[in-house]
C-alpha cells in the first residue's frame, strides 16, 4: 500500500483534524473575584447571630437563676406599702372598698384592685404562700397578691413594670430605649471589629486568587505575595512549593522533549541509511556490517530512552531513599571492579588509604552505585591511560574522587557539564558517545543524599569529579 492510499489519507486527515481541534482550543476566561462586601456580610451575620443567641440564652439563664431572689426582694420591698393600703381599707366598711381602692389607685403609678381568691390561677407554691397570709407573685413576676386578712378577697398590686401601664404605651419606655441604644452600639462596634478582621483575609485571598490565575495562564514564575494574615503563611508557602514544582516539571518536560527529539535524529538517520544500503547490496560481509551498525543504533536508542526515563523520574519524583550503612572502602573497590572490563587497556587504580579503618557510610545501595558508575563511564571515555578513584573524610562528610588523565574540562564549563544533555565542544564531544545525562543523574542522586557533585582539575592532568555527602544522614540521626 503506497503513501497515497485511502488508509493513509484517512489517518492523515484524522491527524489534521486533531491538530485543528487543539489549535483552536483556548481555555475559558477567568471570571469572578472575592467580594469584600459579601465576605463581610457573611462574617457579620454569623457573628451577630451568635452574639444574640448567646446573649438571649445568658439572659434566660440569669433571670431563671435570680428569679427567686428578685421575687423575695420585691415582696419585702412592697410589704410596707401593701400593709398601709390594707389598714386603710379596713378603716372603711367592705361595701366601700371598691370606692376606697379606686381613690387610692389614683395616687400610685401602678394599678391597685381587689379580686376574689377563686379567680386567681397561681403556681402551687405561690397559692400556698397566699393562703398562709404571705405575699404571692404572679407567674410573670409582675403582680403582687396579698390576701386581705381572713376574707376571700385579695389585693392585687401591679403590673409593676412601667411598660405594662397604659400611660407608657404612647412612648418607648426608658428600659426599652436603653436596650435599643445598647444593642445599636454593640452592633456598630461588632461591625467595625468584623470589618478589620475580614479585610486582611479578603486582601490575602484576592492576592492568592490573582497569583493562581497568573499561574494558570502560563506565568510559571508567579509566586504567592507577601501575606499580611498569619493564617495564610502556610498556604502561601505550600502554594509556592507547588508552583516551583510545576515550573520545574514543565521545564524538565520541555527540555527532555527538545533534547530527546534532537538526540533521536542521528541514530534514526543512520538506521534509515543502513536500511537503504542493505536493500541495495548483495555482498554478505557488507550486509553483516550494516546489520551490526543497525544493532548499535538500536542499542543507542535503548540507552537514550533508559537514561531519559531515569533522569525524568529523578526530576519528577525522586524514588524513596533506602539508606543502609556500608563499609566504605570494600564498597568502592567492589564498584570499581565491576567496571574494569570496560576500561580494557586503561589502568584503573583505587586508593582508600586516607579512609579510617572500618569506616561505615550510609547510602542507598541502588542509586549511589548508579552515580559512581556514571562517573567511571565518563572517565573511561576520556582517559588516555590512567584513572584513579580515591576517597577521604572531610569533617562529617565523605568525599569520593574520580580522576582521569584525559583532556580535562575548562573552568568555565565545570558547572554546565552537570546539566542534562550537555556535551562540550572540545574532544569531549559526540564522537565519544553518551547523551549528556550521566552527570546530571549523578548530581540528582547526590542531592537526594544531602550532598553534591562537582568537577575540578585532576592531579593526573585531566578531569576530577567529586561526590560528597554526609557520613551519617540526618534521618538516621533523628
Amino acid at each position: 500500500m503506497t503513501g497515497n492510499s485511502p488508509g493513509n489519507g484517512s489517518a492523515n486527515g484524522g491527524g489534521h483534524k486533531l491538530l485543528a481541534i487543539f489549535g483552536r482550543y483556548k481555555p475559558a476566561p477567568w471570571r469572578g473575584h472575592y467580594s469584600l462586601s459579601k465576605l463581610f456580610f457573611n462574617f457579620y451575620l454569623v457573628a451577630v447571630s451568635s452574639f444574640i443567641i448567646i446573649a438571649l440564652f445568658a439572659d434566660f439563664v440569669i433571670s431563671m437563676a435570680i428569679r427567686g431572689v428578685t421575687e423575695d426582694y420585691m415582696s419585702r420591698f412592697m410589704r410596707g406599702t401593701i400593709v398601709l393600703i390594707e389598714d386603710e381599707l379596713f378603716r372603711h366598711p367592705r361595701v366601700e372598698w371598691p370606692t376606697t381602692i379606686k381613690s387610692i389607685d389614683e395616687k400610685f403609678a401602678y394599678r391597685l384592685e381587689i379580686v376574689e381568691r377563686w379567680t386567681l390561677r397561681l403556681e402551687a407554691k405561690q397559692a400556698e404562700r397566699l393562703d398562709s397570709g404571705e405575699m404571692a407573685v404572679s407567674p410573670d413576676g409582675d403582680i403582687l397578691y396579698h390576701r386581705l386578712k381572713e376574707t376571700s378577697q385579695v389585693l392585687a398590686v401591679g403590673p409593676l413594670s412601667p411598660r405594662a401601664n397604659a400611660e407608657y404605651h404612647g412612648s418607648l419606655s426608658l428600659e426599652l430605649r436603653i436596650r435599643l441604644l445598647t444593642w445599636t452600639v454593640i452592633g456598630l462596634v461588632l461591625a467595625i471589629a468584623v470589618w478589620f478582621f475580614v479585610r486582611p483575609f479578603w486582601r490575602d485571598l484576592e492576592a492568592m486568587r490573582q497569583t493562581a490565575r497568573a499561574l494558570g495562564e502560563g506565568q510559571l514564575d508567579a509566586r504567592a505575595p507577601l501575606v499580611r494574615s498569619s493564617a495564610f503563611d502556610l498556604l502561601a508557602a505550600t502554594f509556592d512549593g507547588m508552583a516551583e514544582r510545576i515550573q520545574r516539571l514543565i521545564a524538565t518536560q520541555k527540555e527532555l522533549s527538545s533534547s530527546i527529539s534532537h538526540e533521536l535524529r542521528t541514530p534514526i538517520a543512520r538506521l534509515r541509511f543502513a536500511l537503504e544500503m542493505i536493500s541495495e547490496t548483495e555482498d554478505g560481509p557488507e550486509r553483516d556490517r550494516l546489520r551490526r551498525m543497525m544493532e548499535d543504533d538500536l542499542d543507542e536508542l535503548d540507552g537514550l530512552i533508559d537514561s531519559s526515563l531515569t533522569y525524568a523520574r529523578y526530576e519528577r519524583e525522586p524514588p524513596a531513599l533506602h539508606l543502609s550503612p556500608v563499609e566504605f572502602a570494600p564498597w568502592i573497590e567492589e564498584e570499581v571492579e565491576s567496571m574494569r572490563i570496560l576500561g580494557r587497556n586503561i589502568e584503573l587504580v583505587v586508593d582508600t588509604q586516607a579512609l579510617p579503618p572500618g569506616l561505615q557510610v550510609e547510602l542507598d545501595r541502588k542509586s549511589m552505585p548508579y552515580a559512581l558508575t556514571n562517573l567511571l563511564r565518563n572517565a573511561i571515555k576520556y582517559a588516555n591511560a590512567r584513572i584513579q578513584v580515591s576517597a577521604e573524610v572531610i569533617g562529617e562528610r565523605v568525599a569520593l574522587h574520580v580522576d582521569d588523565d584525559g583532556p580535562g574540562i575548562p573552568k568555565e564549563e565545570r558547572e554546565r557539564v552537570f546539566s542534562a544533555f550537555t556535551r562540550l565542544d572540545s574532544s569531549r564531544d559526540r564522537a565519544t558517545g553518551g547523551y549528556g545525562l550521566g552527570l546530571a543523574i549523578a548530581r540528582l542522586v547526590l542531592e537526594q543524599h544531602g550532598g553534591e557533585a562537582s568537577a575540578d582539575e585532576a592531579p593526573l592532568g585531566g578531569a576530577r569529579f567529586t561526590l560528597t555527602w554526609p557520613v551519617v544522614q540526618s534521618v538516621t540521626k533523628s
